[in-house]
């Protein structure tokens, strides 16, 4: 049961629990020591919270389409390290962002709960946005060619196209050929915990 006081905004997904810490890890080692980071889906906020509090050199800002999560965004930031800015609205599928530059975009667990034009949208932006060698990292399940999915990512991928024909775990090799189309080149595709997998690509 929700501990938190009635009108607390603040949304929990007990999936960050689980997987903010292997996420922190990877990002320790790829994005860059200072600048601006722009968070794309950032939900419930509690990703945003922990990795600008384990981040400091960095600013982040947390986006989302979902006037909902921006306010959980905005409650959990109430108590957030100095370095999270407030929430904007940002639908990755739209061809407009308000923001002009980032030096490195993040995206979790947005992909496979999405319309395909929003993983198209994502890759569009961070063409657009980023300077050359900056990076984009994506959490989450995905397909590989060539291999079968294992049971809990099968039955995962059936429950979302049952909930909804757009969503479901995108192909790596349509990840992968999306992101080429806007300038971006896969550096390295990091296994994660529970069968997810971290996708660092580069703008070229």
């Amino acid at each position: 049961m929700d501990s938190n006081p009635p009108d607390d905004m603040r949304r929990h997904a007990p999936a960050t629990q689980r997987n903010r810490e292997p996420i922190l890890a990877v990002l320790q080692t790829v994005l860059p020591p200072s600048g601006l980071v722009l968070e794309l889906a950032s939900g419930t906020g509690e990703h945003a919270v922990f990795l600008a509090r384990n981040l400091p050199g960095l600013i982040w800002q947390p986006s989302d389409p979902d006037p909902e999560a921006r306010a959980s965004i905005a409650a959990w930031r109430a108590d957030g390290p100095n370095n999270l800015l407030a929430p904007i609205a940002i639908d990755a599928a739209a061809v407009d962002w308000p923001i002009a530059a980032a030096d490195a975009l993040v995206c979790i667990n947005m992909l496979h709960i999405s319309h395909w034009a929003a993983s198209e949208g994502l890759m569009r932006g961070a063409g657009r946005l980023l300077s050359p060698a900056a990076p984009l990292v994506i959490y989450g399940p995905f397909r590989r060619e060539g291999q079968a999915l294992e049971p809990s990512n099968a039955a995962f991928d059936a429950d979302l196209r049952h909930r909804n024909p757009h969503w479901g775990l995108r192909s790596l090799a349509e990840v992968e050929k999306c992101a080429s189309l806007h300038g971006l080149a896969m550096e390295r595709v990091i296994p994660m915990p529970a069968n997810n997998l971290t996708l660092v690509l580069r703008k070229a």
